[in-house]
Formats: structure tokens, C-alpha cells, sequence
């Protein structure tokens, strides 16, 4: 459920009324899903604090907090640490991450491969009353299915037996939110417009079992 842009604007200007760091959880988002490198962009706020990991080293343990000089410069000498600080071949996959992403131009393939998967699910939900809901910023995409539009009452059955469906067709699939009844798109970035439509087939007839 994406935060709307002007939300993040108002919390910006609450934290800063009050004296709160603001701190970005870029674990899932970042390194170009959203189609910014960080989802943060989007809204033209700057936070004092951001956690990255997962894709920032390719699978590699790595992870790190990255902020504004005076916050990160704060602790005295052993104040701050990390599970994972320092592992030279994580960090220079992570480093190798960063020409990729630069290079490749991963955040706007990111962007494309959402309009895509958007515009698919959108038409899904013309045909199939189940679908209550579809939400997209760039790759990172959600679409929620009910059993009835107007009460939103959560078709979490509906929903596993279709993931049941896709995967006996060969597609595994994630499903997510408070009633599991969210089916969830994060596939690689580097995926090919082959196998983009292939997986979109299959998960588009998973809706008729």
C-alpha cells in the first residue's frame, strides 16, 4: 500500500517542527524497484537516515545505514558496528551492484516492467470482480483480491488457491498484506520481456482455475 507522496511531504515537515529523525526503510524498495534508485525520490524528501540491504550486494550479507554527515559522525569510537561491517567480498559485490544498476539502467527498466505489469493486472480486474484493488510504483506492484468490491471482504482462499494454480503451471508467486490476500510482484530487474509476458500469462489464467 504505497504512502501517498504528499504524506511523506507532511511527515517531513512534522519531523522537522519537532526535532524527529527521519528514517527511510529502503530494505525492499530500493536499488531501482520503485524506478528511482530509491523510493524516497519520489517524493522529494530528503530523510537524515536510510537502511539498505537485500539487493545492494546481490545476495551477499551486506547492509548498511547510510545518513547526513553530522548524524552518522555523532557516535564516538566504537559506537557504532555491524553484524556484517567490513566483509571485503560483500562489499565489493556491492560495489559491482551499483556500476550494474548505473550501467544497465535498472531503475528505468524497473519502470517500464511496471507500466507493463500494471496495465496487465488493470485489465485482469475488468474482467474478474475478485480483483478489488491493483497498486504499482514501478516493479513493486500489489494486487488484491475480495470477494466483494464494495465491502473489500478478503478472498484469502481465493487467493491461495490460485498461487496453488499458477505454480502447478510453473509460476511460484508470493502473496502478502494482513489477510494474505495480496498477490505480489517482485521479480528481478533483469528479467527478460520473454519471460515478463510468460509469467503475466500464467498468473493471468491462475484467475480462471
Amino acid at each position: 500500500m504505497p504512502a501517498p507522496l504528499d504524506f511523506m511531504r507532511r511527515l517531513r515537515e512534522l519531523c522537522d517542527r519537532h526535532g524527529i529523525l527521519f528514517i527511510a526503510d529502503e530494505i525492499q524498495t530500493g536499488f531501482g524497484r520503485t524506478g528511482k534508485f530509491f523510493a524516497i525520490e519520489l517524493s522529494g524528501v530528503q530523510p537524515d537516515l536510510m537502511t539498505v540491504a537485500k539487493s545492494l550486494a546481490a545476495g551477499f550479507p551486506l547492509s548498511a545505514v547510510v545518513g547526513k554527515a553530522d548524524i552518522m559522525d555523532a557516535p564516538g569510537p566504537g559506537g557504532l558496528g555491524g553484524t556484517y561491517g567490513g566483509n571485503p567480498v560483500a562489499c565489493a559485490a556491492g560495489l559491482a551492484v551499483m556500476d550494474i544498476m548505473r550501467d544497465e539502467k535498472l531503475p528505468e527498466r524497473a519502470a517500464r516492467i511496471g507500466s507493463v505489469v500494471e496495465e496487465r493486472m488493470q485489465s485482469w480486474a475488468r474482467d474478474h470482480e475478485i480483483i478489488g484493488d491493483v497498486r504499482a510504483v514501478g516493479a513493486m506492484a500489489g494486487m488484491e483480491l475480495v470477494r466483494d468490491r464494495k465491502t473489500k471482504e478478503p478472498a484469502d482462499k481465493e487467493t491461495a488457491n490460485m498461487l496453488a494454480t499458477a505454480r502447478e503451471k510453473g509460476l511460484i508467486i508470493l502473496r502478502c498484506g494482513v489477510h494474505h490476500n495480496v498477490i505480489r510482484t517482485l521479480m528481478p530487474l533483469t528479467i527478460s520481456d520473454e519471460h515478463l509476458e510468460e509469467g503475466l500469462d500464467i498468473l493471468g489464467a491462475s484467475l480462471n482455475p
